[in-house]
């Protein structure tokens, strides 16, 4: 028989650490193998019993989780699933800790804690399943400002600068399409952040619930060349402009008459989730169609795998994140499997993927 995936919880609230307790019982390939009120018993836990998956608050006594999860992760890089409150101030946090190396979060409700907790016990299983399968580097991929010197927007900016790019870039026709789920709020920001201002328009859905995708949107758009934002209903799609899915609703895309325009609703989730990847490429592939982009990126699951394959059946350009380079090679895997994507690159190689692609396309129609 497998061995359980082993989880130290840490929470200073004894009502949590219970549910978290009994939730991770409840399930047969996962157990608590001990509880923690602070990072600083945590920390010799840690060290006693060499625990697979960390749950972790964000506000403790002592030693707050982010210090913490810092120092963790420097240290003894492990996989961490952070436990949240939904709050500005929460979400803004959560990010932070994503890009510290969190693998991903739960929300913690503020009423009604128990029940709703409860209702989590899929999520929180299914969350911690991922983590436990999740690749963990001591040395994580660095924030880089707008203009920093770093290999991969070195790189973009030195094939930005030719002619070539510029005017192929301005081609409003094209778009960007971009799905993840697990790991990628870092994976999106190390595409984004390398893509050229100029940029056709982008549309992402990642796996998020309401509350968090405002303050991801702001931290993109502070990092990045391009504008990044949480999409609106009906807003026209323009170049040099990411938009992220909201938390809770479905991104898709539409047109009114020769524009490329936002559709956001709250259908029934697809694959379980909303924003659902496979709704996005769906209309991609229908609406765009040669025109478009699509990037699946890291993530668990199989969700935009089918979605993929559409667009690339519908003639558009479609990428894939390798094995190596993903969190979770959970929803690449499954588009690669389908042969949905005309190419398999790591992290590092997409941004100049996307790029040296619409330099090819380009300059295809200066020929013309």
């Amino acid at each position: 028989m497998k061995n359980k995936i082993k989880v130290l919880c840490v929470d200073d609230s004894a009502l949590i650490r219970s549910l978290m307790t009994e939730i991770i019982n409840s399930q047969p390939d996962m157990e608590v193998v001990a509880t923690a009120p602070d990072p600083l018993v945590a920390r010799d836990l840690i060290k006693k019993i060499n625990p697979d998956v960390l749950t972790l608050d964000i506000e403790m006594p002592r030693m707050d989780g982010l210090e913490f999860l810092e120092k963790l992760m420097r240290l003894r890089p492990m996989p961490v699933l952070m436990v949240s409150t939904l709050t500005e101030r929460g979400s803004e946090i959560t990010m932070r800790a994503l890009e510290l190396g969190a693998v991903d979060f739960v929300t913690k409700p503020r009423l009604g804690i128990r029940e709703a907790l409860l209702d989590y016990t899929d999520l929180i299983a299914d969350k911690i399943r991922a983590a436990a399968s999740a690749k963990i580097q001591r040395l994580l991929v660095k924030t880089v400002a707008p203009g920093s010197s770093t290999d991969g927007v070195k790189n973009v900016s030195a094939i930005a600068q030719t002619p070539l790019l510029g005017s192929a870039l301005m081609i409003t026709e094209k778009l960007i399409i971009i799905g993840a789920s697990t790991g990628g709020t870092e994976a999106i920001r190390h595409v984004l952040e390398s893509l050229p201002p100029d940029s056709p328009g982008i549309l992402i859905a990642q796996h998020m619930p309401p509350g968090f995708t405002k303050s991801f949107a702001q931290r993109l758009d502070s990092l990045c060349r391009i504008k990044v934002k949480e999409a609106v209903h009906g807003e026209r799609i323009l170049p040099g402009h990411a938009y992220i899915a909201p938390g809770g609703y479905h991104l898709s895309l539409t047109r009114s008459g020769a524009n490329y325009v936002t559709h956001v609703d709250q259908e029934e989730p697809v694959n379980r989730h909303r924003p659902s990847v496979d709704v996005l490429f769906d209309s991609a592939a229908k609406y765009a169609g040669k025109n478009a982009i699509g990037v699946i990126l890291t993530g668990m699951g199989r969700d935009g795998a089918a979605g993929l394959l559409k667009m690339r059946q519908a003639g558009a350009y479609t990428l894939a994140q390798d094995e190596a380079s993903c969190v979770v090679f959970g929803m690449p895997r499954e588009a690669i499997m389908l042969n949905a994507a005309n190419e398999v690159k790591p992290l590092a190689e997409i941004s100049s993927s996307i790029v040296m692609h619409l330099m090819s396309f380009g300059a295809g129609r200066n020929r013309v």
